[in-house]
């Protein structure tokens, strides 16, 4: 990367600088301030060095004789039959509309899973396969049926598949779909950029939903990571357009329980709300991408709930500041429908709360997620 560094580096030498005696002449008259020393670049060959080895692991020799485990994976046993109902029936049954109202009146706490791709983005980038994934996606059809849904696509799996894992994120979503055919898929959908990290035209993000939601999608999480409603909007148009439902999120930041920040305040989130519930989202997410949600949350979980009665509200996070499962109980209690979890070996860091401790620190409750 150029920079003017070795500029002002010279500038900051300058005697007439240092003594504060320059004027309108200062370039002009000192010329040699153009006499640039180039640079080791330390700092920025360091950080390319780090890089590299976290996305593509070390590149020298392993200094041990051990060979890697030839122990494989224990998969669980599959119950024979069909799976049992879950929620995707009732959206194939009731449309997005009636998928809403039946989430909206489910008593306890529903949960989305993601296990099958944010939690591995946010962990392992995003380097899990869909080999793998295929493996247990029987036992998770026949256990895990009264999930909300399962998160499995969008975000960075799109790209990594076919740039680092070879693989077509199309027969991904295909083969998982013939896998798990009773549980809702979800996807990140990042408005109008889809699942790159561009604007698209408008109708290669329609032309997208369409194709995503004829391959197996179902929920569509539609964000903008600086709350831009127009990217929004068509990425919402596109996904509702497609058939798919709609899960307009809003990117949390700053705290809402502190009256002195006033930038992005609990009105702020309010304001936000009322424009994507008036543009007919089915769902309102609550996005959390920095973990940065409190059990003091329940602040605007509460707001949210009384100004959208009607309106599914459902929470994610991060848990990188280890607060994941308390800020996610006190949402659950302030009258939030669904909250993201992941499996407890992939979840806590950087990944969602574990799934096992929101399933039992619930238990018996009128929470308990079943």
């Amino acid at each position: 990367v150029q920079t003017n560094i070795p500029f002002l580096q010279n500038v900051l030498s300058n005697h007439q600088f240092l003594h504060s005696t320059v004027d309108t002449q200062f370039i002009d008259e000192n010329q040699e301030l153009f006499n640039l020393k180039p640079t080791q670049n330390r700092a920025q060959k360091l950080l390319h060095y780090l890089g590299h080895v976290m996305v593509n692991g070390p590149t020298t020799p392993i200094p041990v004789k051990a060979k890697p485990s030839s122990t494989d994976p224990v998969i669980p046993p599959v119950t024979m039959g069909e799976p049992p109902v879950g929620f995707r029936d009732v959206l194939l049954r009731d449309g997005p509309e009636g998928f809403a109202k039946a989430v909206r009146a489910h008593r306890g706490l529903l949960l989305m899973d993601t296990t099958f791709r944010d939690a591995h983005q946010s962990l392992l980038a995003t380097r899990v396969r869909t080999h793998d994934l295929k493996k247990i996606s029987p036992f998770v059809s026949h256990n895990f049926n009264n999930l909300f849904s399962l998160e499995n696509w969008g975000g960075a799996t799109f790209d990594v598949a076919m740039r680092f894992l070879s693989e077509c994120p199309w027969k991904r979503l295909q083969e998982l779909r013939a896998l798990i055919p009773n549980v809702p898929f979800q996807m990140l959908l990042r408005g109008a950029n889809a699942v790159g990290y561009t604007n698209y035209p408008d109708n290669a993000v329609f032309k997208f939903c369409e194709v995503a939601k004829e391959n197996g999608m179902d929920i569509f999480r539609v964000f903008d990571s600086l709350n831009y409603l127009p990217n929004m909007l068509l990425g919402m148009e596109a996904a509702g357009a497609a058939g798919g439902v709609v899960e307009a999120a809003i990117s949390y930041t700053g705290d809402v329980s502190d009256p002195m920040r006033q930038k992005y305040s609990l009105e702020y989130y309010l304001k936000l709300a009322e424009e994507l519930v008036r543009a007919g989202t089915h769902i309102l997410c609550i996005k959390d991408m920095a973990g940065l949600l409190k059990p003091d949350a329940r602040l605007l979980v509460n707001a949210l709930r009384d100004r959208f009665p009607d309106v599914p509200i459902h929470v994610h996070t991060h848990d990188t500041a280890g607060a994941g499962v308390a800020a996610m109980l006190a949402c659950a209690e302030a009258g939030r429908d669904v909250v993201d979890v992941a499996v407890d070996s992939m979840a806590g860091m950087t990944s969602q709360p574990s799934m096992g401790a929101m399933v039992a620190c619930t238990k018996g409750t009128n929470l308990d997620t079943g």
